[in-house]
């Protein structure tokens, strides 16, 4: 198991081992854990005395964004961004919180960039009490979210911007990505953005009214971000029906030009097929300019056909 805690006191924060973070008086003591363990349930049943409960809801393996009053705590699961790679379904990492008056204990399984953000809040003075940790991680989860979620959109507008026939197997590749990524974000940050809005009517004294404020701010954004992600997924289909169309017109366009060579040669391979014969009878056989003639007529009829597809606009 590994982790840090730190503890506030009269503004000021101190890092502290986290076997004493227990004992350790102070206005604020928070104690974050990485692991993905069974040390961590060994640390929080037996030392920390958590709830089994909450416990289960810490060091779940699956989970999704979600709010929970618990007496007089609460248990929030966010998702944020990780430096780890992850999976199209997964793409965010999450931190399950439990807070009460005094004590805050968070758990990730994965690398969240967010805890880095908070941890400097943290040792920069900032933060004084729980709701004050807790509207941290919120601020910094979605403002790491907000810039990816635009990147998302600024891709699909550059292969809206690119929409070729020759590049149709290309943009559907980015199309398809951009896609995936969209779904899996919007899978977590629509619940996510209910569970802030919960944690902030909570009726917890621990939480201040600018706790509030900050969190209901992280809801909004939040909010907004599940309706561009939607947005994005919308365009993303209507993309993929573009493409799809214009490969579609694209492989007629060819198979006509295909049809109306074959449609050229097919009498000229008949007329030199029959004069190719080795048979005697044939008309003009024996003369000597029976080669220009058939010349001409090839050559003729080559014409009227090419003229009679362009008059009728067959070549686009």
């Amino acid at each position: 198991m590994s982790g840090f805690a730190y503890c506030v006191a009269g503004g000021k924060a101190t890092r502290i081992d986290i076997k004493a973070a227990l004992d350790t008086p102070g206005d604020l003591v928070w104690v974050h854990m990485t692991t993905n363990n069974a040390h961590a349930q060994d640390w929080l049943t037996d030392v920390a005395k958590v709830p089994d409960y909450v416990v289960d809801a810490l060091t779940t393996t699956e989970s999704r964004p979600r709010c929970d009053a618990l007496g007089d705590g609460a248990f929030l699961n966010l998702r944020g961004r990780s430096d780890e790679e992850l999976t199209a379904s997964d793409p965010l990492a999450s931190v399950r919180i439990w807070a009460v008056a005094g004590r805050v204990i968070s758990v990730t399984r994965r690398s969240l960039t967010a805890v880095e953000a908070v941890t400097k809040a943290v040792e920069k003075g900032t933060i004084a009490d729980p709701g004050d940790l807790i509207a941290a991680f919120a601020s910094a989860i979605t403002e790491e979210l907000d810039p990816e979620v635009g990147e998302l959109g600024d891709e699909l507008d550059d292969c809206e911007a690119d929409l070729d026939a020759d590049k149709v197997f290309e943009l559907r590749r980015k199309v398809t990505k951009v896609r995936s990524t969209a779904i899996g974000y919007r899978r977590f940050v629509q619940p996510q953005r209910a569970a802030l809005e919960k944690l902030a009517a909570l009726p917890c004294d621990w939480l201040h009214d600018d706790d509030r404020l900050h969190l209901n701010s992280a809801a909004d954004r939040a909010a907004r971000m599940a309706e561009e992600l939607e947005a994005i997924r919308e365009r993303s289909a209507l993309m993929h029906e573009a493409l799809t169309d214009l490969r579609a017109e694209q492989i007629d366009s060819r198979s006509l030009l295909i049809s109306i060579v074959a449609l050229i040669f097919l009498p000229l391979t008949f007329l030199t097929g029959l004069y190719g014969m080795n048979v005697e009878g044939l008309p003009f056989a024996k003369e000597p300019w029976a080669f220009d003639l058939i010349g001409g007529v090839c050559i003729t009829i080559t014409v009227g056909i090419i003229g009679y597809f362009s008059a009728k606009r067959w070549f686009g």
